[in-house]
């Protein structure tokens, strides 16, 4: 295959005497949705949470695009065009989409003054990329849908040239039709050659919404499958035993009795 996105080779994170992750790799390409699941205490927040800069691996290398890239801080992943949208989504509630799309990053003019109406404009431009049916720009985002919230964070991060994004339980919460609109988002998202990582405990949505999925369990790196080679029992089974499934061809025809 082509040279990985980013590729997290034999990453650790201990907290004391517990080792959240140990020695945990994983890989993602341009253009797909790796699924990263397990229980509670997996792991899997952790490991993500090192590529965002948000920990300090003590660790294990990571490289972006073949190179080895130091990341440390939040910082140092938007140099390297990783962005992390949070279940929480980070957003203003009393302002509205433009303004949340150049929070703490507006457009001035030399004297310092907003140039509201250039924001607001950047604003419809890039959700008529992302999802051409959102009108509310005027409304504060505390008036908005869960998936429109979704869109708004997912156009704030692409618009600042994301090509590596993390999501957090993206459709936590959300219903039938707006986990649609996140799932045409996500896929949006994969047609211009992003690469996501999408955390969650859902094996179902991960089975809709991934071309992998790699499990952790108590801080190990169980494996990694395509989906559409397993199952959901398969899966489930990777999360409860730790181990990986059987191939399909040492699988018997029928159940056993």
């Amino acid at each position: 295959m082509n040279t990985p996105l980013v590729e997290m080779r034999d990453i650790s994170l201990a907290f004391g005497g517990i080792h959240a992750v140990d020695r945990a790799s994983i890989d993602l390409h341009p253009g797909e949705v790796v699924g990263v699941l397990g229980h509670n205490g997996a792991g899997k927040s952790c490991l993500m949470k090192v590529l965002s800069g948000a920990y300090r691996r003590d660790g294990g290398q990571i490289f972006i695009n073949g190179k080895e890239a130091h990341i440390n801080t939040p910082r140092d992943a938007r140099r390297y065009n990783i962005e992390t949208i949070y279940q929480t989504l980070a957003l203003a509630d009393n302002l509205d989409a433009a303004a949340n799309l150049f929070l703490g990053r507006e457009i001035r003019s030399p004297l310092g003054v907003l140039k509201e109406k250039r924001m607001a404009h950047e604003m419809q431009a890039i959700m008529g990329r992302l999802n051409p049916n959102f009108r509310k720009f005027s409304s504060p985002v505390a008036d908005l849908s869960g998936g429109q919230r979704q869109s708004v964070a997912i156009a704030r991060a692409v618009y600042f040239n994301a090509r590596i994004l993390i999501m957090d339980e993206p459709t936590a919460a959300l219903g039938v039709e707006e986990t649609r609109m996140v799932s045409d988002l996500i896929e949006e998202l994969k047609n211009r050659g992003l690469g996501i990582f999408l955390i969650d405990h859902d094996i179902h949505r991960v089975m809709q919404m991934c071309d992998r999925a790699s499990v952790m369990k108590n801080g190990h790196m169980v494996g990694t499958v395509r989906v559409k080679d397993v199952t959901e029992d398969d899966i489930l089974s990777m999360i409860i035993l730790g181990k990986m499934p059987e191939p399909a061809a040492d699988r018997p025809a029928f159940p056993t009795p």
